[in-house]
């Protein structure tokens, strides 16, 4: 029996939390400004083009989106699979899911160029559409969250709680599964075309969703030096690293699964061997990170390491964001398979590796929407009772 955990919000007197929130302001600021920039000026001022029509903001979009589903995972276990131990997380796991994926569409929304264009989106579907369907996805996730979130935190609701809970698990999942078929079901794309990459999208939130949990846990209660109990963040490191491996063994399986076709294994050595900047992200920042968040995870004199344990979970946003510009970026940049089995060759780029450079507009305006997630968490864990006075509990791992 779990003893009855108490909340509190965080004191905004504290240095370091304002010194946090004005940092956070800023960034997002200037995310702001660079989208401005990007709708004056226009794309041309990107590193985007004809070919490479998604750049990366896009990544950092997706990323946080992917990632929002993945952080609701503690709530989930607590609440709809009866693993106590974390339900004291269960707030702060609802909060950051909604900020990340608050985040992330704000970098969609100020991407569009006309960001009232959404007002069409929102009121005219094409139900033939994923995308249409998206919006949907989005804004539902958004609004069980939240009612999940209030039934936790109003005793007279609690009855509700595990309904809601359920409900969310299983709209999460069926959201990564719709973001994960944005690419799934273009044909025309060899680095796309397999449904294999909507269940890896789901194994990747897991990961990418639970490292940005543990930073901003630790980071949290380090504001206030709060008690965490090396005993829950064992746990959660262990977990962590089981989803690592699982990312590590979806990635294998989705190149095995290019190699065996004669239509794909042109990308797949383009990506592992011949693809140049992507050949160096591919297994530098991608299969390199992670190796590294594993080691840092598993040596056994780390264990209970907290400064290892942060780094480890850097390397895997550092891990995320590299396999998610390769799925995006380089996915665009090998050229299309209109007529497999043929050499086609134009004036039109056919046949040819596109180029893409990001520019500093692009990073400002994706940093920015990663920084307005983490003020949101930030407010609300000031406002709200959010965080635990203590995480503390007898039983060990």
């Amino acid at each position: 029996m779990q003893p009855q955990t108490r909340y509190a919000e965080i004191k905004a007197s504290h240095p370091a939390y304002r010194f946090l929130v004005t940092a956070l302001v800023v960034l997002a600021a200037l995310g702001i400004a660079a989208a401005h920039n990007m709708d004056t000026q226009g794309h041309q001022i990107t590193g985007m083009n004809n070919q490479i029509v998604w750049g990366l903001p896009h990544v950092f979009a997706l990323f946080l989106i992917v990632s929002a589903s993945g952080a609701l995972n503690l709530a989930s276990l607590s609440s709809v699979f009866g693993h106590e131990i974390y339900k004291p997380l269960s707030r702060l796991s609802a909060v950051l899911a909604i900020a990340l994926l608050s985040g992330g569409l704000s970098i969609l929304l100020l991407d569009l160029g006309r960001p009232d264009r959404l007002i069409v989106a929102m009121t005219y579907y094409n139900f033939k559409s994923i995308f249409a369907w998206n919006i949907i996805l989005y804004m539902g996730f958004i609004v069980i969250t939240l009612s999940y979130l209030w039934l936790g935190m109003e005793r007279r609701m609690h009855r509700w709680v595990k309904p809601a809970a359920t409900l969310a698990f299983i709209w999460r999942l069926v959201l990564t599964t719709f973001s994960g078929l944005i690419f799934g079901v273009i044909a025309a794309r060899d680095a796309y075309d397999s449904l294999f990459i909507a269940p890896m999208f789901i194994v990747m939130s897991f990961a990418f969703g639970l490292a940005l949990f543990i930073l901003v846990l630790i980071a949290s209660f380090r504001l206030e030096q709060r008690i965490i109990d090396d005993a829950l963040l064992v746990r959660l490191r262990r977990m962590l690293g089981f989803f690592v491996i699982a990312v590590l063994l979806c990635i294998a399986f989705f190149y095995l699964a290019k190699f065996s076709s004669d239509q794909t294994n042109g990308y797949a050595l383009f990506v592992m061997q011949q693809g140049g900047v992507y050949t160096v992200l591919f297994w530098g920042a991608q299969i390199g990170s992670y190796g590294v968040a594993l080691a840092l995870i598993f040596v056994p004199a780390l264990r209970r390491n907290r400064p290892s344990l942060c780094i480890a979970c850097l390397m895997i946003v550092t891990a995320a964001l590299a396999h998610l510009y390769l799925i995006i970026i380089a996915g665009q940049a090998y050229p299309l398979n209109i007529f497999p089995g043929y050499q086609v060759e134009s004036s039109f780029f056919d046949g040819v590796i596109a180029n893409y450079r990001p520019s500093i507009w692009e990073t400002g305006l994706g940093v920015g929407g990663l920084s307005f997630a983490l003020l949101i968490t930030l407010t609300a864990i000031r406002v709200l009772p959010i965080l635990p006075e203590i995480l503390n509990h007898d039983e060990q791992p």
